[in-house]
C-alpha cells in the first residue's frame, strides 16, 4: 500500500506531516523515500533535517504544498510565494539541498 504522509523533522525536533505528494515535490525526499533496501526513511516514513530550523521547514512544507496545487497551471495564473526577507538565505540553502 503506498505511503499516504511523510513525517520531516526539523533541528528542534518539532515533526512536520506531510502528504506524501507534496514532499516528494524535493527530489532529495523522493529518493530517500524510494530507495532500495532498509533505510530507516523508507521504512518509516520520517527524515531528519538536523541542519534546518523549525521556521524553514514550515517555509518549506507550505511551498511543498503551493507547488504541488499550482504544478499544471500557467505561470501568468499562478500567485506569487511570499518570502519574507530575514528568511531568504536559509532557504535558499535547504532548497538547494532539498532540490526543489
Amino acid at each position: 500500500m503506498p505511503r499516504k504522509s511523510v513525517k520531516l523533522v526539523s533541528a528542534e525536533g518539532f515533526e512536520f506531516t506531510v502528504d506524501y505528494r507534496a514532499a516528494c515535490v524535493s527530489n532529495t525526499i523522493k529518493q530517500m523515500l524510494s530507495s532500495e533496501g532498509n533505510f530507516t526513511e523508507t521504512e518509516l516514513g520520517e527524515i531528519n533535517f538536523p541542519e534546518i530550523s523549525a521556521p524553514i521547514l514550515e517555509k518549506i512544507c507550505e511551498y511543498f504544498y503551493y507547488r504541488l496545487r499550482h504544478m499544471n497551471e500557467s505561470s501568468k495564473t499562478i500567485p506569487e510565494f511570499c518570502i519574507p526577507p530575514e528568511m531568504a538565505l536559509e532557504l535558499l540553502k535547504a532548497s538547494n539541498y532539498l532540490d526543489t
